[in-house]
């Protein structure tokens, strides 16, 4: 039996989880001398309620490889296979962490581990794809050409509302030192080569938003698209921007989904962005 796995940076739409029989590890979140295992014992209302209630923008750290072979262990009888897809390794030690739980249960479990090199709904997408492929009866190879067809076709670029927390997390290349002559603009954010890079600065949120759409464009064309638009509780604006998309590129799959707390805690509320790839190769 194939047991798809991906950590709590990904994405997924309501119902995606038992649609596509995806199993999630979560990511841990740091409050003061607290931790929290991501959705399980803390919500994302809940993340956003501590972070509004005090100075201290809650902190997040990857699954340890502890957790990981307790999680496939659970998961997972023996015999079957694990395709377990990770957020891009330049911005967090979980596929590390799974590497060496992988290594633990060699003997045990066929683990086949994926570093994205991607995030958010990009690895609900792939997770989506893998278990629909597999009910077709595609073998594991198949499977695994076309995630790495995602990964290396798909496009995820943001827009930050404040920088407060991308300042306090330094998880974006030159933001903090960047951050003073920034306080008055909105960044525009793109995952290039699975690291997250300032690619421009615009005035407004009319104009970071228009920045967005047309880098989608300008990147996916007129082939077909599966999308997703994601936002940290800004879901009004997300339906405005899914509309917009819905118009300008050819769309064979359009989704609005909630940043997962693991990004959110890095970029901060507000944060909308576009994530997609092609359909078809060629």
């Amino acid at each position: 039996m194939l047991k798809i796995v991906m950590d709590s940076a990904g994405d997924l739409p309501d119902g995606w989880l038992q649609e596509y029989d995806i199993d999630v590890i979560p990511v841990n979140i740091h409050y003061g001398n607290k931790t929290f295992l991501q959705d399980i014992d803390l919500s994302s209302d809940e993340f956003y309620r501590l972070a509004d209630a005090g100075r201290e923008i809650p902190k997040t750290s990857q699954p340890s490889p502890q957790q990981f072979i307790d999680f496939y262990k659970k998961i997972s009888k023996l015999g079957d296979t694990i395709l377990s897809i990770h957020v891009t390794g330049k911005l967090s030690g979980t596929f590390s962490s799974a590497a060496a739980a992988a290594r633990e249960l060699k003997e045990k479990y066929k683990i086949v581990l994926i570093d994205s090199a991607t995030g958010s709904a990009a690895l609900g997408y792939m997770c989506k794809e893998a278990r629909i492929l597999e009910r077709a009866g595609a073998p594991l190879q198949r499977i695994l050409d076309r995630l790495e067809f995602i990964r290396a076709n798909c496009m995820i670029v943001l827009t930050l509302d404040t920088l407060e927390y991308a300042r306090k997390s330094g998880r974006v290349k030159a933001m903090q030192a960047a951050v003073a002559s920034l306080l008055q603009v909105k960044p525009i954010i793109i995952l290039r080569d699975g690291a997250l890079e300032m690619a421009d600065r615009v005035r407004t949120r009319q104009r970071s938003i228009d920045y967005i759409l047309d880098t989608a464009l300008r990147q996916m064309g007129k082939r077909l698209v599966n999308v997703a638009v994601v936002h940290a509780r800004a879901p009004q604006v997300a339906e405005a921007i899914k509309d917009r998309v819905s118009k300008v590129l050819n769309c064979k799959e359009i989704i609005i989904t909630n940043l997962s707390i693991g990004v959110a805690a890095n970029l901060g509320p507000g944060t909308v962005g576009i994530v997609a790839y092609p359909v078809e190769e060629g």
